[in-house]
């Protein structure tokens, strides 16, 4: 193997994201949190709660029942990640969001891309995600930069971030307080 292969290697496994081929989300959450415990928790959300979810967001988030794969090593909290379906155009996208306990984003992989290959913006496109959380700046021409030619799949991507963080909001932040 060459030296620039493991360099390579290294880099992809350190990355905060990736757009490389199809993941499966066992190896989307391996990614994530290496050597830690995951536990899929289903969630399900009040009419209040998917109200207030959708307030968040921006928008209707579609579902009351969501998935929570919540990472854990040696009994500390490291993560929560999240996966979205969702279309862009006619075709589906499957992204995976990891929020941490600020409740910012913290990693997003594309583990599908339906779309012809040209309407996928490229990996530091999606890099804008990082760091940010559920306010103002998370929205197109604000803080996160349109993509040409990727118009669909920005609106589509931005949608879901904020769909992702709205439901770790309702259904764990705010749950947490309350009990």
């Amino acid at each position: 193997m060459s030296l620039l292969a493991v360099a390579l290697g290294a880099v992809a496994a350190a990355s905060p994201f990736s757009t490389g081929p199809d993941l499966t989300k066992e190896e989307a959450l391996k990614l994530a949190f290496p050597e830690c415990a995951i536990e899929r928790r289903v969630l399900y959300l009040t009419k209040e709660e998917r109200k207030r979810a959708g307030e968040l967001a921006g928008a209707d988030v579609g579902r009351s029942i969501v998935h929570a794969y919540v990472a854990t090593r040696e009994e500390e909290h490291v993560g929560t990640a999240w996966f979205d379906v969702h279309a862009v155009r006619t075709k589906k996208e499957v992204l995976m969001f990891v929020v941490d306990s600020t409740q910012k984003l913290r990693r997003l992989e594309v583990l599908a891309f339906a779309e012809p290959a040209e309407y996928k913006p490229r990996a530091s496109w999606y890099a804008q995600f990082l760091g940010r959380r559920l306010d103002a700046e998370l929205a197109l021409g604000r803080g996160i930069k349109p993509v040409a030619g990727a118009t669909l799949t920005a609106r589509a991507t931005t949608r879901a971030a904020r769909r992702i963080l709205a439901f770790h909001r309702v259904a764990v932040v705010e749950r947490e307080a309350q009990d």
